[in-house]
């Protein structure tokens, strides 16, 4: 007989094991009583009187994590179901490692999870709390255990890791800490996991073969370039403003964006992937990209971007705030736009003319929209629209460089029309395919696959 799972919002003590981990390691854990022994001359007296200082600095970025574990436990439960065959291979990948007792943690056999699918039911909230602090625990773990060195994560934002008040004094001593590696990962491991959830490092290790210090890498960067940390702090601001459910739904596209924007670095970088190099290449490129909309989107972006914005303004989103969350369906294009434009050291506002101009003409943006649109079921199915999806990317890409000449002055969107006349014909021939694929009605892997065969073979000309 199955077993009964009562309903509720109950959250096992996991989280607060987690708080307290936190509260040690920054207040009465000795990391931080040798931190202020080693930065401060001072007599105990006045190391006494700094402790005290840090004490509502140190409240504050506990209450942050406790915030962000809990937002992030609802999110996973509201997907709960949808999410339950990767957290199950995770906790496989625990348990293949000796880190992971499930029957000590009360975790769902295998009998219990097969039963549960068929009633179409997820894990738990207490559940989902286990297996976040675990994720935590083995993230840390891998960043510690690795031969990869953090420094870059601290050369990026050398104060945030520390509290306000020994920021302001020791700033320059800092950097120099004996247990800066452990705090580094404590904290990364943190920051990842409430943000990404706690299945986000194994699946993208999966998915992409990356180390986990280079996954660390690229959330770190991608969190930078997309000044995620302002947006989600204008969605915690919405608190009992509007709909949680709207809130986690912003929280979730941030997420999904960051992921994707992750994925990018990993392929483009790979293991040498240096935070501090990738921000100087990315971050003020992607600020103009979102913040001059107007002038380059293409008609299908424009469209889709406009639907998504009356979405979350539907949701009760403030219109700044919504039209900050849609400008994010340009992301995946925008990495690409700023980073050809750094390639052929041309402005960026041109690279985004030019592939708007080519989107547009060459009807791209129906690729990408079908593809997006397809309906997957189980793992497998997903990285196959995920592949065909990035191949239409790269194809963009690669029309880009072959289109956009090193520092050249010409008109973007002239140099596309000129090409454009040039393979005429097969111009013609490609859009007649694609014509008569949008006939049919129906639209699947097959023909999408198809479609960015002729796009690959037009390019080629």
């Amino acid at each position: 007989m199955p077993k009964r799972i009562l309903s509720g919002t109950v959250t096992s003590d996991a989280n607060m094991q987690t708080v307290t981990v936190s509260v040690e390691r920054r207040f009465t854990h000795p990391v931080l009583k040798k931190t202020v022994r080693e930065l401060s001359k001072a007599e105990g007296k006045q190391r006494k009187e700094l402790l005290s200082e840090m004490t509502e600095g140190v409240a504050k970025l506990v209450l942050r994590d406790s915030y962000w574990q809990t937002r992030t436990i609802g999110l996973d439960q509201s997907q709960a179901l949808r999410l339950l065959p990767e957290q199950i291979r995770f906790m496989h990948h625990l348990e293949q490692q000796g880190q992971l007792d499930r029957s000590l943690e009360f975790l769902p056999d295998e009998a219990e999870i097969e039963d549960r699918r068929i009633r179409k039911q997820g894990l738990t909230r207490p559940e989902l709390a286990v297996v976040l602090s675990y994720a935590k625990i083995n993230l840390y773990k891998g960043l510690i255990d690795s031969n990869a060195t953090l420094e870059d994560f601290l050369r990026i934002d050398p104060q945030r890791y520390f509290p306000d008040v020994l920021r302001r004094r020791y700033a320059d001593l800092i950097p120099y800490h004996r247990l800066s590696r452990e705090i580094l990962a404590t904290l990364i491991a943190n920051d990842i996991i409430n943000r990404m959830g706690p299945t986000f490092v194994q699946r993208t290790q999966a998915d992409t073969g990356a180390s986990v210090v280079t996954i660390a890498r690229a959330y770190e960067t991608a969190r930078i370039i997309l000044r995620a940390r302002p947006l989600l702090k204008d969605i915690e601001a919405l608190d009992h403003v509007i709909p949680a459910d709207a809130q986690m739904l912003m929280m979730f596209e941030i997420s999904r964006t960051l992921r994707h924007v992750c994925y990018w670095l990993i392929d483009q970088y790979g293991e040498e992937l240096d935070i501090v190099a990738a921000v100087d290449r990315l971050k003020d490129g992607m600020k103009r990209v979102f913040a001059r909309t107007s002038s380059y989107v293409s008609r299908a972006a424009n469209e889709r971007m406009q639907a998504a914005k009356r979405k979350w303004a539907k949701m009760g989103a403030p219109e700044e705030l919504s039209h900050k969350v849609a400008v994010l369906t340009l992301t995946r294009a925008a990495i690409d736009i700023v980073d050809v434009a750094a390639e052929r050291k041309r402005d960026v506002i041109d690279s985004a003319r030019l592939y708007a101009r080519f989107n547009d003409e060459l009807e791209i943006h129906w690729l990408h929209n079908s593809a997006e649109d397809l309906k997957v079921q189980g793992r497998w199915q997903a990285q196959a629209r995920s592949n065909l999806r990035e191949q239409i990317y790269c194809l963009r890409r690669q029309l880009a460089l072959k289109l956009l000449k090193p520092r050249s002055k010409r008109d973007p969107r002239k140099i596309v029309d000129e090409w454009l006349a040039t393979h005429e014909q097969q111009v013609a021939d490609y859009k007649g395919t694609l014509e008569e694929m949008r006939l049919r009605g129906k639209v699947d892997f097959a023909t999408l696959s198809v479609a960015a065969q002729e796009l690959e073979k037009l390019i080629a000309t």
